[in-house]
C-alpha cells in the first residue's frame, strides 16, 4: 500500500530532520505516471487521518511545495481542518505557523520512532 511506503520513507526523513517536496517524494518512491502528485497527495491525506486518529503529529508536514514557499500545498491545510487539527486560514500566517509547529512536532516524534 502506497501510504505505508510513504510513512516509512518520511520516517527516515524525520530521523534526519529533513523535508521533501511532493515531486521529489514521488520520484524517490518511483511512482509511475499519470498523476504521481495526486497519488502522493491521497497517501498523505490517509496518513493525516491515521495520525489524527492516533493523536500523533502529522508526518505529512514533512512534505512541502517549492511553489508554496516551503510549506505544504493548500490541500494539507484543508485536510487538517477536516480532521480537526487546524483551525485557521489556509493561505495566511496561521497556516505558516501551524506548519512550522507541526513540522517540529512531527520530526521530534517520528525521529524517535525511527530510532527504536
Amino acid at each position: 500500500m502506497l501510504a505505508d511506503r510513504v510513512r516509512r520513507h518520511l520516517t527516515e526523513l524525520a530521523a534526519q530532520g529533513r523535508s521533501v517536496t511532493y515531486r521529489v517524494l514521488a520520484q524517490q518512491l518511483d511512482l509511475e505516471p499519470p498523476n504521481t502528485i495526486q497519488q502522493v497527495t491521497r497517501a498523505l491525506e490517509q496518513l493525516m487521518q491515521e495520525d489524527a486518529a492516533a493523536d500523533h503529529p502529522l508526518i505529512a508536514a514533512l512534505v512541502v511545495s517549492k511553489a508554496a514557499g516551503g510549506i505544504p500545498r493548500q490541500g494539507f491545510f484543508e485536510c487538517a481542518q477536516r480532521i480537526g487539527c487546524f483551525h485557521g486560514d489556509a493561505f495566511g500566517a496561521e497556516a505558516i505557523s501551524f506548519h512550522e509547529a507541526e513540522f517540529k512536532r512531527a520530526v521530534a516524534y517520528w525521529r524517535s520512532t525511527a530510532l527504536q
